[in-house]
């Protein structure tokens, strides 16, 4: 059974910065009371050009450079996304096609803020299923575009960005060692977008009663938050055959730094075991796990052979944990330039479509 190995790794953040004094002059905040309550100082705000396929494009690109990966190579891409583009078609399907990744499936994964932890998963099980070899997990968000800037508990909170992991086969241990995955949808309503779906679509009602922005019961989300954060460390390194004792690096959502300090209680750890940097970015999503270890892989953290736990929690409600040995790329020959496939990939697109247009009037022919 091969082993799914974590081979590259990439972040996008849009360039404009909204900070906490930014939001203060928006709504009755200020940078004491956000930093106090959230520990966080700033986010990234995404263009009006810039979507969950731009960024997550952008990350895959790096991802794929550091793997050393052609486009054309991918099996499989997963986005895992809170602000999908569409309800259909997916996310992962436009990032494929910017890409070029002719050979891919690819689909989207909807589980909130957990939902890079469980598309990890699925990458990986997929790989060890033998029927894949290679594999993209993105996370991307432009969350900011759901939120109602005049709610002071949740607007402080988002921001916008995307991090992106390949996964390659191997048949050397590490790589992905466990994960585990639960769901409670008793909490459905604690942490939801509920306008645009089925239940309500969009009309002048829902957007007057602001179902389209993200609404949160703040503080059953930081109890149900603190209690699985430690129940799924230790779950996940059961299944892997770890101990707290043998593992280097916790990698939490980045939700809420009162959420992390309270999980480092409750695992009897000291904070300088986990990764933080949710004072530049916010909750970021799905895009918070990986952010945060494409920061700590820059700055040399996170070294090979170290052993890390990454976790997630959000919506649904939804949370996991995924066991993991650091190994990084596969060595392999010659060097690979993905940023250089994009104007291929473009006019791929644009041939593809244009083939599909004569398809069309052939087929009108013959009717």
């Amino acid at each position: 059974m091969p082993y799914a190995h974590i081979t590259g790794w990439g972040m996008s953040v849009p360039e404009q910065v909204l900070t906490n004094d930014d939001i203060s002059k928006i709504v009755d905040t200020n940078d004491t009371w956000i930093r106090e309550r959230t520990g966080i100082q700033e986010r990234h705000i995404a263009r009006a050009d810039q979507f969950p396929s731009t960024l997550g494009y952008e990350a895959s690109v790096k991802a794929l450079k550091i793997a050393n990966l052609h486009p054309r190579d991918l099996d499989l891409i997963i986005c895992s996304s809170s602000s999908p583009e569409y309800i259909f078609p997916a996310t992962a399907c436009l990032i494929q096609d910017q890409l070029g990744a002719t050979k891919a499936g690819a689909f989207d994964l909807l589980a909130a803020c957990t939902g890079f932890i469980y598309a990890l998963n699925m990458g990986a099980q997929a790989i060890r299923s033998g029927s894949v070899k290679n594999v993209l997990v993105i996370g991307a968000e432009t969350l900011s575009r759901f939120l109602n800037w005049k709610d002071r508990n949740t607007c402080i909170l988002f921001g916008d960005g995307a991090g992106a992991f390949v996964l390659q086969a191997s048949d050397q241990p590490g790589g992905v060692l466990s994960a585990v995955m639960h769901s409670d949808g008793s909490g459905a309503d604690l942490l939801t977008i509920a306008g645009g779906g089925s239940r309500h679509p969009s009309t002048e009602a829902t957007i007057q009663e602001g179902k389209h922005y993200v609404q949160m019961e703040g503080k059953e989300v930081f109890r149900f938050a603190t209690r699985v954060m430690a129940s799924a460390t230790h779950e996940v390194l059961a299944c892997a055959g770890l101990t707290l004792d043998q593992i280097q690096w916790i990698v939490p959502h980045q939700a809420n730094i009162r959420i992390i300090e309270a999980a480092a209680r409750g695992l009897k750890l000291p904070m300088d075991r986990f990764i933080v940097n949710l004072q530049h970015y916010g909750n970021t999503s799905t895009a918070s796990v990986p952010i945060a270890m494409v920061e700590a892989l820059e700055k040399g953290q996170i070294k090979p052979g170290d052993k890390i736990v990454m976790i997630g929690f959000g919506g649904g409600l939804t949370w996991g944990a995924v066991a993991a040995e650091w190994t990084g790329p596969i060595p392999s020959k010659g060097h690979v330039r993905p940023e250089r496939y994009r104007l291929f990939a473009r006019l791929r697109s644009l041939v593809r479509r244009g083939l599909r247009f004569i398809e069309g009037l052939l087929y009108r022919r013959e009717l």
